[in-house]
């Protein structure tokens, strides 16, 4: 595949948030501001981007029997590099984003693209493959971030968790509507709406 394409398949076509539903958490829980929701996508596109590449550079020396637990120590490494960064440099958005960044390490958009793809794959491809699971991730997060701050002013329950919950809700199934018209436009059969279950996440090679 091209390096552009598999940038633009983790932004748009295999979005974490919008297409595979997955790091559901810190997109339901930080998104009450767009400085949270940049701050939130920046941590952990770097991670994702650091862990593929180290995973694709080391993924011949890695034996099957222990990659898991290889990828989440790799993975923990980046996710306290950049924790004890925001300490130092951005102690006011460290301490509003709490305890989600060094949730980053159990993130499934981070170690599913570990195991899916950096595991798989050269150097170079990994980190556009982060690159762009990770951009898509930060314009996830800013999108709701910025329509619940917005409707936030006027009205509470879109900060509230269960305004997360309904502005998530009304941008997939715009998503899924969009997806349903693009598609008809080119002739093609609709997509099946996006199910929140593993069994219908494209992530694993086993994937429907």
């Amino acid at each position: 595949m091209k390096t552009w394409l598999i940038f633009w398949y983790g932004i748009f076509k295999n979005n974490p948030t919008f297409r595979l539903v997955l790091g559901l958490c810190p997109t339901l829980a930080v998104t009450t501001s767009i400085e949270n929701a940049v701050g939130m996508g920046c941590a952990a596109t770097f991670v994702l981007v650091c862990s593929n590449g180290l995973v694709s550079l080391l993924r011949k020396l890695i034996p099957d029997a222990v990659h898991i637990p290889c990828y989440i120590v790799i993975i923990a490494a980046f996710v306290t590099t950049v924790d004890l960064l925001m300490q130092a440099y951005l102690p006011a958005l460290s301490d509003s984003l709490g305890i989600f960044i060094p949730l980053i390490v159990v993130n499934c958009i981070i170690l599913g693209r570990a195991e899916a793809f950096a595991s798989k794959n050269p150097l170079i491809p990994s980190l556009v493959d982060g690159l762009g699971s990770g951009v898509g991730f930060t314009l996830a997060l800013v999108l709701i971030g910025a329509i619940r701050q917005f409707v936030g002013t006027y009205i509470t329950i879109a900060i509230l968790p269960a305004g997360g919950f309904i502005v998530f809700g009304l941008v997939l199934a715009l998503f899924n509507r969009l997806g349903e018209w693009n598609a008809r436009r080119k002739g093609d059969l609709p997509p099946m709406p996006v199910n929140l279950d593993c069994r219908h996440c494209t992530m694993c090679p086993n994937g429907k």
